[in-house]
């Protein structure tokens, strides 16, 4: 996995092109929180394989990682504990187990997670920066459109 940042650039390319290039960040007390959700069949066939990540047009991927932020640089990636929870315009609630993905310094985590077409999933996050004891919310609205 020594290409890891290869594949989560790829990773976080393919949804900023489906959201047309969106920011999904959400600021919170000295921490920056980067979310970001996409179908998983925008993976590339390498990266869906060296994450395990099944690709399909009903299955989507969130994408999270936590940064303490510092003076002057980009922030310093941090282990966190994080909850997601996805409702539909339904008010149908999941459940959405993400895994750590601990390479070289950079520190994501990652959920997939089944979609409909034309489903819209409204995300909350829960955020517990490790060494801190306060949780931070980030929310993040996706529209899914299955082909």
């Amino acid at each position: 996995m020594r290409n890891f940042t290869k594949y989560f650039m790829t990773l976080w390319l393919c949804g900023a092109t489906q959201l047309t290039i969106a920011e999904n960040a959400t600021e919170v007390a000295g921490y920056t929180i980067h979310h970001n959700a996409i179908t998983t069949d925008s993976l590339t066939p390498g990266v869906a394989r060296a994450y395990n990540i099944q690709r399909s047009n009903s299955r989507g991927l969130i994408t999270i990682s936590v940064l303490k932020n510092q003076p002057n640089a980009t922030g310093i990636p941090v282990k966190a504990e994080i909850t997601v929870n996805a409702t539909n315009l339904n008010g149908q609630l999941r459940s959405i187990k993400v895994r750590e993905i601990n390479e070289g310094g950079a520190i994501y985590y990652i959920g997939d997670f089944h979609i409909s077409n034309e489903e819209t999933l409204n995300f909350e996050l829960e955020v517990t920066p490790v060494g801190d004891t306060k949780t931070y919310k980030a929310n993040l609205t996706q529209d899914f459109f299955v082909e």
